[in-house]
């Protein structure tokens, strides 16, 4: 038998040390009665949306009032929620939401809405609704959705527009990202599993890979493009906002459909960022941000959306560096009480002080804990949903924090919140047996789409 060495051993009581974490064994009656509080609190918040905002597309939790996107509800909340309560095995929850959706859901409004946002949030949760539940009233909404966004893909390029009109079809916004460009892969592909139509997935795919094949020389895409002109309009490079999904939706649309081209997309993309972007330091790894030409650094930036890396490492099998990145991710929970949207990891201040109730460190801790079954990440889990459950609960649902420093609060609960961050946070501890990570794959809104066979 092999023994470990001393140093291994004593790096999970070191970590626990560093950032206050207790090192105690949790029994399954403490991941039990974790589940149970989440379940707990996912019915408040419910609560509160029905109460105040019922047919609205999200609570504002302070307020107490409903509030919607665009002109009028597209049932955002609902949509975003349903699978949500149907993890959780939280029956009436899931048909009150239902029931929201069937009697208020239509797409053929004539407003302008923002594809990115619109395909992750309703086109993935109906899609998942659909294989969760089996009514085809899910994957009829879809399929009408998908219809109306496929014209914000007629641009010279190829790549959409962000913002698209669900009747007329007119589109505006040119300047784009790779996030809001490349995010679709999935849904798209879904639909074109349903509706046996190509042009579903061909769109998507074509849209990704003109992002991919104006990376620079050294492997690199910048953060805006120009979609008419194809040309890069600011050519930093990162792996957080209106990039992170572009490069998660690659090596994800080779685990769901087995796309060999996205699969090598991918492992071309992650050679590049570990080499420029990646930076070790003694609280951890981060990503920085640099000038996608030279990989000079240009900002050393890091925050809460960027937290998601860890995870898809830790699915594409690179747990050392997974590893690594989320004793920075914990370092920067566990520093500032709870996780800023962004702080400058060099000087450990703080640029962007909000916390919006994102899940993408939980995210990552679910990946970590369901791989490796080391118990450190279900304590980082557990602190990081214990902060927000006891800093963010309002008497009507959960709202974000305005200013981490000061703990005052916003009068926002995004429906991710239901999506993502209480999904997360609930199958960190739930047992393995209530979801299968062989069978399905996450979008980035953490709808469980079934892998195709």
């Amino acid at each position: 038998m092999k023994v470990k060495p001393l140093s291994i051993l004593l790096i999970p009581i070191l970590i626990a040390i560093a950032y206050q974490l207790p090192a105690q064994h949790l029994s399954e009656e403490a991941k039990k009665q974790q589940c149970d509080r989440i379940v707990e609190a996912c019915h408040h918040a419910w609560t509160g949306y029905k109460q105040y905002a019922n047919g609205y597309d999200a609570l504002m939790p302070i307020s107490r009032k409903g509030m919607n996107w665009y002109s009028s509800s597209l049932m955002m909340t609902p949509v975003d929620a349903f699978d949500t309560f149907v993890l959780m095995k939280m029956k009436k929850e899931a048909e009150e939401a239902k029931a929201l959706i069937f009697s208020g859901l239509n797409f053929n409004r004539n407003m302008d809405v923002q594809v990115f946002e619109v395909t992750i949030r309703f086109l993935g949760g109906l899609i998942a609704s659909y294989e969760l539940d089996g009514d085809p009233r899910f994957l009829n909404l879809a399929k009408d959705l998908g219809k109306r966004l496929l014209p914000a893909f007629n641009s010279p390029t190829g790549m959409p527009f962000r913002y698209v009109n669900l009747v007329t079809g007119k589109t505006r916004d040119a300047l784009n990202n790779p996030a809001e460009i490349g995010t679709c892969l999935l849904e798209f592909g879904k639909l074109t599993q349903y509706t046996g139509d190509s042009i579903y997935y061909k769109t998507a795919k074509k849209a990704s890979f003109e992002v991919f094949k104006r990376r620079s020389r050294i492997g690199l895409v910048g953060t805006v493009i120009d979609v008419t002109t194809g040309k890069w309009v600011n050519t930093e490079s990162q792996i957080g906002a209106r990039i992170d999904s572009y490069y998660e939706y690659l090596y994800k649309a080779w685990l769901l459909f087995g796309d060999k081209d996205c699969k090598a997309a991918w492992d071309t993309s992650n050679v590049a960022i570990i080499k420029y972007l990646y930076v070790k330091t003694q609280k951890g790894a981060f990503f920085t941000r640099v000038d996608m030409n030279t990989g000079k650094e240009t900002h050393p930036l890091y925050g809460a959306l960027d937290a998601f890396y860890a995870g898809i490492l830790t699915l594409s099998g690179n747990l050392t560096l997974a590893q690594n990145i989320q004793q920075g991710n914990t370092y920067m929970w566990v520093k500032f009480k709870i996780e800023p949207e962004e702080f400058n990891f060099r000087t450990d201040s703080i640029t962007y002080p909000n916390y919006a109730l994102r899940p993408e460190n939980l995210e990552s801790c679910f990946y970590l804990y369901r791989e490796t079954h080391d118990e450190q990440f279900l304590r980082m889990g557990k602190r990081m949903i214990d902060d927000i459950l006891s800093t963010c609960r309002t008497e009507a649902g959960f709202a974000a924090v305005k200013d981490v420093r000061t703990l005052e609060l916003e009068d926002s609960m995004e429906s991710f919140f239901f999506a993502e961050t209480l999904k997360y946070a609930y199958l960190i501890f739930a047992p393995e047996s209530n979801l299968d990570l062989k069978k399905i794959v996450f979008t980035t809104e953490a709808h469980p789409f079934k892998i195709a066979k």
